[in-house]
């Protein structure tokens, strides 16, 4: 066969990018969505706190219409993740997700940070045009920087303890109150590997955002090493706050 006369197959791929589900409940979810024989190819990939969903479509010679059988999957998987989709562009990222929606709807925020040690923030200004809806933001690490800097109560502190969802709530308020901002997302936790106990183990985290003058709290359980656990408390923190954007101003 002349080469002119070879076939040329195109792939054209498309990604969902999706948070708060594991690899294993997004399988479940897209259990049955497309037929292996009609050519098109459905991948997990797993990254710490989220899950993006490879769609891969091969015809030949034409990419465009390839592309097509790609676009009503996309809208499908969409409508079955509902808002735990965040994105189905490839090079957005979920700061850029929350960035953007900042920006959309002239919101400022700040961050409160135990645990994560500034990453939180760090992933926002990673984002070009961060400064537009993100002025500062409080690493309080200890007990007496939490109540100094975020005015969380020493009552809270002595009853509940540094990692508790009512030091989480406070530190979201108080990072509001300090900053006159629109949000604010807390995160408090024990990061490992030590200083677990049977009660509060090391994995354990909290996380709050404050808006609208409410606080939406949660608890979480994350496994693995020090810097995997710290990487999942950033991606849900983002998560928190993006979903309660939507929920307030959507």
């Amino acid at each position: 066969m002349e080469e002119d006369d070879a076939i040329r197959t195109v792939a054209n791929v498309r990604v969902v990018k999706v948070c708060g589900l594991r690899q294993e409940d997004v399988n479940r979810l897209l259990n049955g969505l497309v037929d292996p024989q009609e050519g098109i190819r459905i991948e997990t990939k797993p990254l710490p706190g989220e899950v993006h969903i490879v769609l891969t479509a091969e015809c030949e010679s034409d990419g465009e219409k390839a592309g097509k059988h790609l676009k009503p999957l996309v809208k499908e998987i969409r409508r079955r993740f509902g808002d735990a989709a965040y994105s189905s562009k490839a090079e957005e990222t979920l700061e850029m997700t929350v960035v953007r929606l900042l920006k959309k709807y002239g919101l400022r925020v700040t961050t409160a940070e135990s645990c994560t040690g500034g990453l939180v923030a760090g992933r926002l200004v990673n984002v070009p045009g961060a400064s537009e809806v993100f002025e500062e933001g409080f690493v309080t690490y200890s007990n007496r920087a939490k109540r100094k800097y975020l005015d969380v109560s020493k009552s809270t502190l002595k009853k509940y303890g540094a990692v508790s969802e009512q030091t989480a709530r406070e530190m979201a308020m108080g990072g509001v109150f300090v900053t006159d901002a629109d949000a604010c997302v807390a995160v408090t936790g024990i990061a490992g590997p030590d200083g677990g106990t049977p009660e509060k183990p090391v994995g354990l985290v909290y996380l709050a955002a404050y808006m609208k003058d409410k606080v939406t709290a949660e608890k979480c359980q994350f496994s693995g090493d020090r810097a995997e656990v710290r990487a999942q408390a950033v991606t849900k923190a983002l998560d928190l706050l993006r979903r309660s954007i939507l929920d307030n101003y959507r």
